[in-house]
This record gives structure tokens, sequence and C-alpha cells, in this order.
């Protein structure tokens, strides 16, 4: 399927590693060229590299922590011009109302959420003018989700998600697509961490968390790919009629609902 994204101008926030390197190359497959964000230069570089030498697209990094005062506007600012914004920096963390005390709760928040919403009211005034661009937000199926376990994380979603409804519902008019995507539990270093944490909770040894996957859809978690390229048909003119929503990529783990 030809996507029309040649030449397109992507940037990428938290794209040194996981789904935001897995999103940088599902663009420049496509002949994208890269703006690629995070806080590792070592690791953008790489990036760069890669995506540089097998599919021959630019890719520009800046390496910046998005949580530090005055680096959104810098992103912004490097990102001047793009096509494509996708937001995806940003790490919340688990644990309960007592577990996460108020300042972990703020930086989680000021990094994912906050990140998300002042970047986008950054950039979206020069798509509004250009009279084109998406937003792309990957927020995550916490959001639909409640979990008292990750109370930070479940809000802090949940807001992402009414925030990209908000803004998408009416953003059509000035030729902008905002939309949200939420992952379920996705094949990353992350996840093995959070599950490895958990088996040793429940289980009483982390080797043992992939027994944990069996509760999954097929046994697994998505694999990075399967994100990617889903953030890609979507940022294309074969989606052009989608804004204002959100699209849950979790094998069904949200549906599993009962009355029984």
């Amino acid at each position: 399927m030809e996507l029309n994204l040649k030449g397109k101008r992507v940037l990428i926030t938290g794209a040194s590693q996981g789904i935001g390197e897995g999103l940088a190359l599902a663009f420049a497959r496509e002949g994208c060229d890269l703006r690629i964000v995070a806080r590792s230069a070592e690791k953008l570089l790489a990036v760069a590299e890669r995506v540089k030498a097998e599919y021959g697209v630019r890719a520009d990094i800046l390496a910046i922590d998005m949580a530090l005062p005055g680096a959104v506007p810098q992103v912004a600012e490097f990102g001047d011009g793009i096509d494509i914004l996708v937001n995806n920096a940003g790490s919340i963390p688990g644990g309960n109302l007592w577990d996460v005390d108020e300042s972990q709760w703020r930086a989680g928040w000021e990094l994912k959420v906050f990140g998300y919403i002042n970047l986008t009211r950054m950039l979206y005034p020069m798509m509004k003018a250009r009279g084109s661009g998406v937003i792309l937000n990957n927020i995550g199926n916490g959001g639909e989700n409640f979990d008292f376990n990750y109370i930070a994380g479940t809000t802090g979603n949940a807001a992402l998600m009414a925030f990209t409804r908000a803004l998408g519902g009416q953003s059509l008019a000035d030729g902008v697509r905002v939309i949200g995507v939420n992952p379920g539990p996705v094949d990353t270093d992350r996840i093995n961490k959070v599950l490895k944490g958990r088996a040793e909770r429940v289980l009483g040894d982390a080797s043992r968390f992939t027994e944990l996957l069996e509760a999954y859809p097929l046994g697994r978690a998505a694999t990075v790919e399967e994100i990617a390229e889903l953030f890609v048909f979507l940022a294309s003119s074969k989606s052009a009629y989608t804004s204002g929503t959100i699209v849950t990529v979790d094998g069904g783990i949200t549906s599993r609902r009962s009355i029984g």
C-alpha cells in the first residue's frame, strides 16, 4: 500500500529506544525525513546512522531531557516546519497512591502529560497556519483500564486521552489531525523490567517473568513493529478522515469485560 509519506518531516520524541526507535525505523522505511529527540546522544546517533544507512533518509537529532525547564520550547524550535509530530517521550512510575509520592507523580506527568500538551500547544499553530499536519500521541491502555497499582500512570493516560479527543474533535477545521494510540504491553526493555519486578513480588523469582506473559493474548506482548506500523498508517493520507479518536492495540485486553 502506498502511504504517500515520502519526504514528510517527522518529529519523534523519546526516539532512542523501544517504541520510539521502532517509530523512527517505520517512518524511515516510508521515506520520511526524521527529527528525533531523547536524552541519550549516543543512542540517538545510533538510530540516526541506522536509518541513514538502511533507508537513505535524513535524520537530525536533539539530545535533551524534556523534563527540564525550558526544554520543550527547544524541541518545538527543532520541530519547526514538520508535517507529523509523534509525542512518545515519557514513563510514569508504577505503584499505588502511597507508593508514588508527590515529587515522583509530578516528574512523571511533567514529561509525559505536560510534555505532550505543551509541545502540541507550540507546534499546532504552525500546522494550522499551513493548513495541514498530524499529531500522534502514544498514550497507553492504562488510560482505559483504571489500575490501583498504576495510579499515576492510569490517571495521566486518561487525561491524555481526553486531551486528544478534545483537540482532535475540532482540529480538522484547521487541516490538522490529532489521534491517540493506546498500546497494551509491548515487548521492550521497559515491560520486561516491569514484569521482572512483578514476578519477584508475586512468584518470588524475577527470572520467572516469562510465566506472566501467559496471561496476555497469544501468550505474548505486542511487538514494537505491530505498534509502530499503526502509527505510520494513521499518519498517512489513507487515514485522512481520522481525528479525535483513540486506537487501542492490546490484543483485546481492554475488551475483556463481562457482566457475569
